[in-house]
């Protein structure tokens, strides 16, 4: 029972965290997080349903694409508060400084907003809704929508396998209590269950939307190694907005390439 329990608890967790969907409130203690990873792609679950069901109405109701687009790109930040944007601009930041790497894990703390961060905000933004609103096929946008739920896997994968820049933060916290062995073989389950599907509900639409969540994989550890010596919580948040911009992009232009042929 005290397992079951457990599992529970870090699933609520999970929720709790790392979105704004109301969860019941209980008191935490270190043995609950130690699964919290294995349902952080949930969140991601949700989002890519809201976003299906969304673009589903604007066919039947007839909504002009713009509403649609802007309404595709709200719901993640409403679901998630903007949890994650909030790390992809402090990590823009440090980026962009050029400076030594303690300088820049210092300006992934600061609570300050730089013009970097902004600048890229807004850049990123509009490529996402720009490539969003170019997928009119119905699986191909099944296939971005599970987009969602993988990035939040490979996030995870990332927080517990990955080396971290500091020993302090909630994303050491969480991945200092996380059962890796566990966490590792469900996420890399959830992963594979997920591009199987992206690719069985679009073929090579879907299979270029997966490819291009692996690139930013791949990019995300290959830069946070260089730059910071690891990962933290701000990269972590970071490389889930890098990664649905390039789900997106790669979306529309897997559509446009396979139009023409």
């Amino acid at each position: 029972m005290r397992g079951r329990m457990g599992i529970v608890k870090s699933f609520l967790i999970a929720f709790s965290m790392y979105s704004r969907i109301p969860t019941p409130r209980f008191q935490w203690e270190e043995r609950d997080m130690t699964y919290t990873f294995c349902f952080f792609p949930w969140v991601g679950a949700v989002i890519g349903v809201c976003v299906y069901g969304w673009n589903c109405l604007c066919d039947r109701c007839g909504i002009g694409m713009v509403c649609r687009a802007a309404v595709d790109g709200a719901i993640p930040l409403l679901i998630t508060g903007g949890f994650h944007v909030d790390g992809f601009m402090d990590t823009v930041d440090g980026f962009h400084s050029y400076q030594s790497r303690e300088r820049k894990l210092e300006i992934l703390k600061d609570s300050h907003v730089g013009a970097f961060a902004v600048i890229m905000l807004a850049l990123y933004g509009l490529i996402y809704l720009g490539a969003i609103s170019e997928i009119g096929d119905r699986g191909l946008l099944m296939a971005v929508c599970g987009g969602f739920f993988l990035a939040r896997c490979l996030s995870g994968i990332g927080a517990v396998s990955f080396p971290l820049a500091k020993g302090d933060g909630m994303l050491f916290l969480f991945a200092d209590k996380a059962h890796k062995r566990t966490v590792k073989g469900a996420l890399y389950v959830q992963s594979a269950l997920c591009v199987l599907g992206m690719v069985w509900v679009s073929s090579g639409r879907g299979a270029a939307v997966a490819a291009a969540a692996f690139w930013a994989f791949w990019r995300y550890y290959r830069r946070c190694r260089r730059e910071l010596g690891g990962i933290t919580g701000d990269t972590a948040g970071y490389f889930v907005v890098v990664c649905e911009v390039c789900l997106a992009v790669a979306g529309a232009g897997a559509d446009v390439f396979f139009r023409q042929l």
